[in-house]
């Protein structure tokens, strides 16, 4: 199972086709339009909705919620579906909050999907922090996700989750061994808390990349809502000045359309 079909759906959102595996990562489907608070004062409004409409995404085998308590990677239409699907990995507190099918990882903690007739796919949670030190009580528990299954030729799939750069997310460069780097992006600021990030910019995504080498890097959630500071053409930039081996790595999905990498 080395080729993986990706979409993009905007923001968060992507799905993950691989050996008769469909994977969600943070279904987001609401209509643009509303805003959305985020605690504290904060909020966000969205400005696109979906590539992909969610009655033509067809059946979903398990969704990876890096976490729940955010709009922007869980809204509405996202809850409702994931009364659809069989499994659903988020975090511990996540998991409390949504009950049902939902189970819980804290980081470095790992799981394996499994179903008749496929390859076994484990999944590993990864450090994340949602903001600043001492930032937790606004922004909660939120975590990344790395996917490793055999026949993966350059390493594993994975999803940084809402992070900023900080030694957690850099402990993956020496825990992992990273093929393809789903980079969560878009610098998230709110002017009720100044200059401080709730995201990576374009900046620490050529840092993180020149520390963990991936083959492939692929921003997301960089567009869509009002909250992101960095969008693509500022990421686009820092990539621009990067070293030649993290400018290579770098491929851009257009939204909605399904492409082919090799894993």
């Amino acid at each position: 199972m080395t080729e993986v079909r990706i979409t993009h759906v905007g923001g968060p959102t992507t799905l993950v086709e691989a050996a008769g595996w469909r994977l969600l990562t943070d279904p987001t489907f609401d209509p643009p339009g509303r805003r959305y608070g985020f605690g504290l004062g904060t909020s966000s409004r969205k400005l696109t909705g979906p590539a992909v409409d969610l009655d033509a995404l067809g059946p979903i085998d398990a969704v990876l919620l890096t976490h729940d308590h955010h709009a922007d990677n869980l809204d509405d239409a996202g809850r409702e579906l994931l009364s659809t699907v069989d499994e659903i990995v988020t975090t511990e507190s996540g998991a409390r909050r949504l009950g049902g099918r939902a189970r819980g990882l804290r980081p470095w903690q790992a799981l394996t999907l499994s179903r008749p007739g496929r390859p076994a796919v484990e999944v590993t949670a990864t450090p994340c922090r949602h903001g600043p030190p001492l930032s937790h009580p606004l922004v909660g528990d939120v975590i990344g996700f790395a996917l490793t299954w055999p026949g993966q030729r350059h390493g594993a799939l994975w999803f940084t989750g809402d992070t900023v750069l900080y030694g957690g997310v850099r402990e993956v460069a020496a825990r992992i061994d990273v093929g393809t780097a789903v980079l969560h992006l878009g610098g998230v600021r709110f002017p009720i808390t100044g200059p401080v990030r709730y995201s990576m910019t374009g900046r620490d995504a050529v840092e993180l990349c020149e520390l963990v080498r991936p083959q492939i890097a692929i921003p997301v959630h960089y567009e869509g809502w009002s909250h992101f500071a960095d969008p693509r053409p500022e990421v686009e930039r820092a990539f621009a000045s990067a070293p030649a081996p993290v400018r290579a790595a770098v491929r851009w999905l257009p939204i909605g359309t399904s492409v082919e990498i090799s894993v």
